[in-house]
Parts: C-alpha cells; structure tokens; sequence
C-alpha cells in the first residue's frame, strides 16, 4: 500500500511509537514526528532517517500548530506514565493540554483522519464493576490513579473535537508487553524476573502484545467506520502470577512461587515511603502501584476482534519472542530491541 498521506506521530521515540512508525511505514504513510531535545531514537533505528523531524514542546501551541500544517493523519501516542505523587500535577497538565492542543490544531488543519492512544485506565474503576468494556462509564473513585486521571481528562478533549467534526476514534489498550529499553516501562519486569522472582503478587489485570497495538492502531486509523468510536486492546486478563510464570519459562527461569498476600504489598509501598523519605529518593512502589497489584480487573475485547476481524497475539508468543531479545541484551549485543512483525 502507498497511500503518501503525511501522518504526525507524537510519542514516537517511545516504546510503542517505535512500532507505530514501522506500521505505518508499511502502511505507505510518510511520516512527520515532534521529539523533545536529545530524545533518544536508538528503538528506530534506521527508521529515524525516514522521518520529518520537529523538536519542541508539545504544550507549546504555535509548536503544535506547525507541526500539523499539510498533515493528513494524526496519532497522538506521547504520555507521560508516573505514579510518583510529586509528579502528578505535571503529569495530568501535560496529558490533558497537550491533547488540547492537538484537537484544536486538527481541526484547524482541517485533517482527514486521527487517533488518539489512550488506556484502559480512563475507563475508570470501582469495586463493584470488574469486568470493564468500551460502554463502561468514569465515576471518580479512590481506585482511580492520578495517571488514570490525566488519561480520561484527555479523552474528553478528544470526545469534545469529536462533536466539532473532528474524525478521531480512540484507543484503550491494557498493560503493554514486549521488547523495548530492557530499563524502562514494562520491558523491566524481564530484567526482574531474570535475576530470580520469588515473590507475584495477587492481582490481575489485562496484557496486550505491543505489536498487535500497533497494528490494530493502524487499521483502525484507516478505516472510517472507526472514526467517533472507542476500541479496547487487551489481548488477555490474567493474573501477575501467570504474567510471571509465562515469562520465567520464556526466559528459562524459575517462576516465582510465593503470593504476596495484599497486607503484604500495602505493607510494601509505606515502608517504601519511609525509606523514600529518609534517603530523599523516589519510592520503587507507591500506593498508587500497589493498589493497581493488589486489584482485579477484566477487560473485554471482543468489539474490535468482530469491528476488524482479527485476534491478538497469545501471551506466551509475546513473552517468547521478547525472551530472545532479552537474551541478546543479557549476552551484551544491544540493550534494546524491536520484536519481528
């Protein structure tokens, strides 16, 4: 396919931009995307080259305004993720306004075609629903996390472009799983189980293939029937302690074998800030992080399995293929790395 429509990507230096920018140069688009200074693009490789490179701030509206001049498609992907009390204020700013920003410049620039990467954290949470689809309704409640906040804060800039005219639909995907920078995101939890897990906790939640994001991004930014609409990714609910166990067998490891109990894990995160305190150093786990270990949640997705008629990658694919390039990095080869298509 060779469509030559000009795509504005933000986020795509990150981990799942790296695959939004190869889909969509399989796609056929060309590609325009924003990076802050000094943003590393190692994960791109020698896609970088392919790409019409603008560095600035996104919450820079006249910056934002440049970028899409001439563009015909839109994928809004960058983020910020912390559950770092101290960082929550900027955090939901740069979510909600960045996203603003890009509604307002799209409809300006009159573009054809948008998606918006958003979370299965802005569809909220309560104790009483566990099983969370695409009709699920935000009620704020204490099991929502800042991030979640700022997501769904977000999504209503989107949903308000929408009833402006503008052609966006928007995308929820779970916990996203795969080969990146093996120190950062979700890519650490190899390195953790590589050097010997002993403890899961009891939580679970839904894990989504990073390709399969990608590639469903794009099919559903191309199809028009999409447009106005919301679309789950979640390739499996599970709990960690498969989550744990998959990737220990992937990795040749042990998996872990004792459940950490929720007293344990709420015991966990107040020790933590008390040590955080006393070293003046950010806490490896919060309240936030661990009530998000300790609750279990389902996510449906069965509405863009029928909408696109394609399924998602099984787990063990995901962990398997990740667990080789974890090996690579391990033997010291390149720290980093992309999964095959």
């Amino acid at each position: 396919m060779d469509n030559q429509k000009l795509l504005f990507i933000t986020g795509a230096t990150g981990f799942l931009g790296a695959y939004l920018v190869r889909e969509a140069l399989k796609a056929g688009y060309r590609i325009r995307a924003s990076k802050r200074p000094g943003s590393p693009m190692d994960l791109l490789g020698e896609m970088a080259q392919q790409i019409d490179w603008r560095e600035g701030d996104l919450l820079d509206l006249s910056f934002v305004e440049s970028c899409l001049e001439g563009v015909d498609s839109l994928i809004h992907a960058a983020a910020l993720v912390s559950f770092q009390p101290k960082e929550a204020e900027k955090m939901i700013r740069f979510n909600a306004d960045s996203t603003t920003y890009l509604v307002n410049a799209a409809l300006n620039a009159h573009i054809s075609e948008s998606l918006f990467v958003s979370s299965i954290a802005a569809l909220g949470r309560d104790e009483k629903k566990l099983r969370i689809d695409e009709q699920s309704q935000w009620e704020n409640s204490k099991y929502n996390s800042n991030y979640a906040i700022s997501k769904f804060k977000a999504e209503c800039e989107v949903w308000r472009g929408i009833q402006e005219g503008l052609p966006a639909c928007i995308v929820n995907p779970s916990v996203i799983m795969g080969a990146g920078y093996w120190a950062k995101g979700t890519a650490q939890m190899f390195q953790q189980v590589a050097k010997g897990l002993s403890f899961y906790p009891a939580g679970a939640t839904g894990f989504v293939d990073v390709r399969d994001v990608a590639e469903f991004s794009l099919a559903l930014l191309q199809n028009p029937q999409a447009q106005g609409q919301r679309f789950i990714l979640n390739g499996i609910n599970c709990s960690y302690q498969t989550l744990f166990s998959e990737m220990a067998n992937a990795l040749g490891k042990k998996p872990p074998k004792r459940k950490l109990p929720s007293w344990g894990v709420e015991l966990l995160w107040r020790l933590e800030k008390l040590r955080s305190w006393i070293r003046g150093l950010p806490p490896v786990i919060t309240e936030e992080i661990a009530r998000n270990l300790n609750s279990k949640y389902e996510y449906d997705n069965q509405k863009v399995i029928d909408f696109l008629g394609k399924d998602f990658r099984p787990l063990s694919v995901c962990m398997q293929d990740s667990a080789k390039l974890y090996k690579l990095a391990e033997s010291g080869e390149q720290p980093f790395g992309l999964l095959a298509p």
